[in-house]
């Protein structure tokens, strides 16, 4: 999800709230992928953003070994890619469900994400590569997700945990809630500034309209994009702060960005879930912004964040009532 500018004379109000480094991070960004590239086909697009992707790759941690295969379903078939420690048994195993607007993305545009992410906890990834909008509306994406956590919990007797960043932080939450009642439910979820359907009334919505790398516009763009003419967007698997059940979900921590439209989404779905009775935590990354993993090389606070995020993956799997119950309904504060 990226599109508006930001250099220098048009940062606005963000231009004292934000890092240097993270400036740079911005027109880096917006120089691989331009505000104008959002009018163009979405072949285009998608190319664009690839090779954005490979010039922000880092590479995977010595040690990662990586083997792609197929969920067969009964009409289609999903890659997924497994990240494994080489001679290390694992102790739980993470689904990831990449970024990209519900329109961008695969396996490669954050298969080192991934890689780290395994390497920083010793566990397992699998990433799935959902199908895409616009050819494949929503429920497709949700299917998708979905079939590749049941594969998971077929083949794999590992502890699950469920992970995802903005888009793929709606189809996380969205499967948690789907498998509530599962015969084998996911032992945590890690929600990376996640796109949930809240309401934009909320603060940050109002606040952050016209925020770096992801505006209200953007926002209003990818659901247009992924829905259907007329669908109704208050289903839960499309956006899951719409369900009115929020009991029985595991372990849930959400991270997200201070500058970043979204963020309200998850204080609301801390909200829910712990007015529900069950473990969330909800903590918002100052003087950040969207995306801002793909930062992490460079902009010291978002190294920081990514490290703490792969800290809360590795209590999650080890099962992380311990993590999250000091904390309840308490918003944690970053630096």
């Amino acid at each position: 999800m990226v599109s508006n500018p930001s250099n220098s004379t048009s940062r606005g109000k963000y231009a004292d709230r934000l890092d240097p480094e993270l400036c740079d991070y911005i027109d880096k960004v917006n120089s691989w992928y331009p505000p104008e590239i959002v009018a163009a086909p979405i072949a285009e697009q998608r190319a664009v953003y690839n090779r954005m992707c490979v010039a922000f790759h880092l590479g995977r941690p010595e040690g990662v070994t990586t083997s792609d295969s197929l969920v067969e379903t009964a009409t289609h078939a999903i890659p997924v890619r497994r990240y494994r420690m080489a001679g290390k048994p694992a102790a739980a195993i993470v689904v990831y469900y990449h970024g990209g607007g519900f329109v961008l993305g695969d396996l490669d545009s954050h298969d080192d994400i991934c890689a780290e992410i395994c390497a920083g906890t010793g566990f397992e990834v699998v990433s799935a590569d959902y199908r895409l909008a616009p050819e494949h509306l929503h429920p497709a994406a949700f299917d998708d997700a979905l079939a590749v956590f049941e594969w998971v919990a077929a083949t794999s007797t590992l502890p699950i945990v469920l992970c995802g960043e903005s888009a793929g932080g709606n189809l996380a939450a969205a499967v948690a809630q789907a498998t509530q009642r599962h015969m084998r439910p996911a032992i945590g979820q890690m929600l990376i500034y996640p796109g949930l359907g809240g309401d934009q009334s909320g603060r940050s919505y109002i606040e952050h309209a016209e925020a770096p790398l992801l505006t209200l516009a953007d926002i209003d763009f990818y659901r247009r994009v992924r829905s259907a003419p007329g669908q109704p967007q208050d289903d839960p698997t499309f956006s899951p702060l719409k369900d009115r059940d929020f009991s029985g979900l595991p372990p849930t921590i959400i991270v997200t960005a201070e500058c970043d439209p979204l963020s309200s989404d998850g204080e609301t779905y801390r909200d829910r879930i712990v007015a529900s009775g069950g473990q969330a935590s909800w903590r918002e990354e100052k003087r950040l912004v969207h995306s801002f993993l793909r930062a992490r090389a460079t902009v010291p606070r978002a190294a920081e964040a990514f490290a703490r995020i792969i800290g809360d993956i590795g209590k999650l799997g080890a099962g992380g009532d311990a993590l999250i119950s000091p904390r309840v309904g308490v918003e944690e504060r970053s630096a």
